[in-house]
């Protein structure tokens, strides 16, 4: 099959995890940020891993730059068009993208502010390109509660206009979600839907925890499921979609390779799935990549990639009508 002419769907994408090396460049010049080298491939080298990434802590250091250069509305709407824009050449057709606005207020920006731009990067793109986006307000373990609760304030300003879901994101301590019980319940209160990152580094109770303590109506990434039995039915009974990045997992030594991931055994068990990338830049990955490396690796049938598509489309945290134009494409 062609891999660039099936229609794609994309739950997990992280945009200061996406940026283009070359807007980089231009950005760190332009905001006056010294850099050792803006050399295309020295910068590349601080934006993504290799094989030798150790850990998810490793991993996200590599955020330190891209959000260096997000610190105004000009900047943020840019990287979210282009975001979109890459998307949509490899046949992408909706895509939602996450970040922490609290990430990007350094330079006096406000959370609404830094949302609005992202929103209308998407919309610049929808515009231009056949795709359509929404955005998820991630929150950053290890903060204060404060900016989780500020967060969800700022976001609920654009529900129905572009924002649709919270997060929690960072690194994953057993037992994080009791810290957030009351923060998730003020979010679906004001029209969020919500999605966590849980069972990445190796705790299959996280994932127990967030749909049942935080109401997650999907998990990012859920690899280690398959370590708590009541977390893994839990996620089969109610339909949890496991919004999966296998070379992401790669990268932070969560498995070895693909043929080692867990996400067609669980397919093949039933349990939803949606293929995305994470991290483009960060993993030097996208979408058609990634979703070619796992229909070889597991040699996928064009039904069974068709039902991973279908599934996708379920769990989007988009409208009706979306959805149903979604689904026209097969």
């Amino acid at each position: 099959m062609n891999i660039n002419n099936l229609p794609k769907i994309e739950l997990h994408c992280h945009l200061d995890g996406s940026l283009r090396v070359e807007t980089v460049i231009e950005l760190a010049r332009k905001e006056n940020i010294e850099l050792e080298s803006y050399d295309y491939d020295k910068v590349k080298k601080l934006l993504s891993v290799n094989e030798n990434c150790r850990s998810l802590d490793e991993y996200l250091e590599k955020f330190d730059l891209p959000n260096k250069v997000l610190q105004s509305k000009d900047n943020l709407r840019r990287v979210a068009y282009e975001l979109l824009e890459d998307a949509a050449s490899e046949n992408i057709k909706y895509i939602e993208v996450r970040f922490a606005p609290i990430f990007h207020v350094k330079n006096g920006l406000s959370l609404e502010e830094v949302i609005e731009s992202v929103v209308c990067g998407i919309r610049d793109a929808e515009k231009k390109y056949e795709i359509k986006g929404n955005v998820i307000i991630s929150c950053i373990r290890g903060l204060d509660l404060k900016h989780v609760f500020d967060s969800i304030e700022a976001g609920s300003n654009f529900i129905g206009q572009g924002v649709v879901a919270i997060d929690l994101a960072a690194e994953e301590r057993e037992g994080f979600a009791h810290e957030y019980v009351e923060a998730m319940r003020l979010a679906k209160e004001k029209g969020f839907r919500i999605t966590i990152h849980a069972g990445e580094t190796g705790f299959g109770k996280n994932v127990r925890d967030s749909i049942v303590l935080l109401g997650a109506e999907r998990i990012g990434h859920g690899v280690f499921i398959y370590n708590d039995k009541e977390a893994y039915n839990l996620v089969k009974e109610n339909g949890i979609t496991l919004e999966m990045c296998p070379k992401s997992n790669i990268d932070t030594k969560a498995v070895t390779n693909y043929k080692d991931h867990p996400i067609y055994n669980y397919y093949k068990d039933d349990i939803k799935i949606n293929i995305s990338t994470d991290n483009r830049m960060v993993s030097n990955i996208n979408l058609n990549e990634e979703t070619s490396n796992v229909i070889k690796t597991f040699d996928m049938s064009l039904d069974e990639y068709k039902e991973i598509y279908i599934n996708s489309v379920s769990a989007a945290f988009c409208d009706n009508e979306t959805k149903e134009e979604l689904l026209k494409h097969l």
